[in-house]
């Protein structure tokens, strides 16, 4: 999608859509209607007022252009209070105007640069949310459909500002945001894939071209000899039942110039979950193809750092396989060995998100770095206690928690710091083993879900965990620039992250 950011009057602009933005109103109708002739003011006018438009935030009217206009429609869209930020409000414009476009068949967009008239404007954060949410608002994974239904090409897309500095600090951060929002689209891509079609080899092979694409990006993948030679019996565990070999990924990326911190990226890489022998109802395994969100989430991460240049050395790890049923199936009441020596008995097959993430972890310390974080769909718990649009986040470090809700924030990814209670270790309790991968009670699922992890991480180690189980995987759309599907969830926090380092 062509996305250009130019000095202009968005009234002069020639497009199939206009979008113009109106603050809620007060005495002043803002900027864009002072411009407009008193004949023209007048007409719009009504038409706001047949609508019972009042310029909130999420209103919109659309309306065929007056003659004055050299355009097809106009959109106009409320700006909410002029008082209150628009970081998040454009981002749901962005969203309701692809989806005019589309649903029209438009393809020449203009905007506004909104909200240059309130006082303390950011143009960078406003440029950087509405070009990112019209990207993401145009992604579409039509790789199964039928060929003859063509999707309407969007672009050119022209944001005006009256504003020089304002045109500079705008297309200042296109480049970073096209490549994030790219990432997003890999991880999309890659959740949305049947998992037919996307077993630990595909997921491997799909690294394997981030790495390719790449000059400071190596990549080695452990296969499961070389994996039992490291002890990894709890992963390993998880993949006895199916026929795809395990595949480890360890993709490592080298900053051209000295790296100021040690990065490790931690995935939970199940390409499809059965529940083993602890078997799903049919019903709750429709999404599982969605089990590797957390891989996604780094591998689209990691498509970004050529275009971010990070002084970091990074490391994306995913321990791949599907949890499946054969005759070699791990059982429930099995105790097997992890990596870090510690034994585990197994009560439940489809708690197996953890065991494969306790052999990643471990792993994971032995590169000795400054911050870990793990990204997993691991629990339904978590979802019921934070809903489909917020993931979970607990770790070791509150600082190192705030710099990634931070990013959070800034991605307008929803996160919710969790605790890790001392006092439900023995939840987790085993009669015969170290430890069991279930709590003894259904309660609280999320948070002894994280405490097993933590078994895993070493002492010194700054670990934060994200249980991204409800917003992986949208069953409706969220918002209005995020579709059904895979949401690429995780992508731009970690990127964000990364740049604040």
């Amino acid at each position: 999608m062509d996305i250009q950011v130019i000095k202009g009057e968005i009234l002069e602009q020639q497009a199939d859509l206009l979008v113009l933005g109106v603050h809620e109103f007060s005495e002043e109708q803002g900027p864009v209607f002072k411009r407009l002739s008193n004949d023209l003011q007048e007409k719009l006018q009504i038409h706001l007022e047949s609508n019972e438009f009042e310029g909130k935030s999420g209103q919109q009217v659309l309306l065929p252009a007056p003659d004055a206009i050299h355009a097809a429609y106009v959109l106009i869209v409320g700006l909410g209070n002029k008082k209150d930020g628009l970081a998040s409000t454009v981002r749901q414009i962005a969203g309701s105007v692809m989806k005019t476009a589309k649903s029209l068949g438009l393809s020449s967009v203009a905007l506004e640069l909104f909200g240059e008239d309130a006082k303390e404007y950011d143009a960078k954060t406003i440029a950087r949310n509405l070009v990112e949410s019209l990207l993401i608002a145009d992604y579409d994974f039509s790789r199964y459909k039928e060929a003859e239904k063509k999707k309407v090409v969007i672009g050119p897309i022209t944001i005006c500002t009256t504003e020089s500095k304002h045109v500079r600090l705008a297309n200042g951060v296109l480049d970073d945001t096209r490549s994030i929002v790219d990432g997003v689209n890999i991880a999309r891509d890659l959740v949305n894939t049947p998992a037919g079609d996307m077993n630990p080899a595909h997921l491997a092979e799909a690294a394997h071209d981030i790495a390719k694409q790449s000059n400071n990006i190596s990549i080695k993948v452990l296969g499961k000899k070389e994996c039992e030679k490291l002890g990894m019996g709890s992963y390993l565990s998880v993949a006895e039942g199916s026929d795809a070999p395990p595949q480890f990924i360890h993709l490592t990326y080298t900053p051209n110039k000295k790296a100021k911190k040690v990065v490790a990226l931690v995935g939970k890489g199940v390409t499809f979950d059965s529940g083993g022998l602890s078997i799903k109802p049919s019903n709750g395994m429709m999404t599982m193809k969605c089990d590797m969100a957390g891989s996604a989430a780094v591998l689209g991460a990691f498509a970004t750092l050529d275009q971010l240049q990070p002084a970091l050395e990074v490391h994306g790890i995913i321990a791949a396989t599907e949890n499946m049923i054969n005759g070699k199936a791990t059982r429930p009441g099995d105790v097997v060995t992890a990596s870090n020596g510690k034994t585990i008995e197994i009560l439940n097959t489809d708690a197996e998100g953890r065991l494969t993430l306790a052999d990643a972890l471990h792993y994971a310390a032995q590169l000795d770095p400054d911050y870990t974080i793990d990204l997993a769909t691991l629990t339904g718990a978590c979802a019921v206690a934070l809903g489909e649009e917020i993931s979970a986040a607990m770790g070791n470090d509150d600082a190192f928690m705030k710099k990634v809700l931070s990013a959070a924030e800034l991605a307008d990814e929803g996160m919710w710091p969790m605790p890790l209670p001392s006092s439900y270790e023995k939840l987790l309790k085993s009669d015969i083993a170290d430890i069991r991968n279930i709590s003894r009670t259904r309660y609280g699922g999320s948070l002894t879900a994280g405490l097993f992890l933590q078994n895993f991480v070493a002492d010194d180690m700054k670990w934060v965990h994200l249980d991204i189980a409800g917003p992986a995987f949208a069953e409706r759309p969220i918002g209005t620039y995020i579709q059904k599907g895979g949401t690429g969830f995780g992508v731009r926090t970690l990127a964000y992250f990364l740049k604040s380092l």
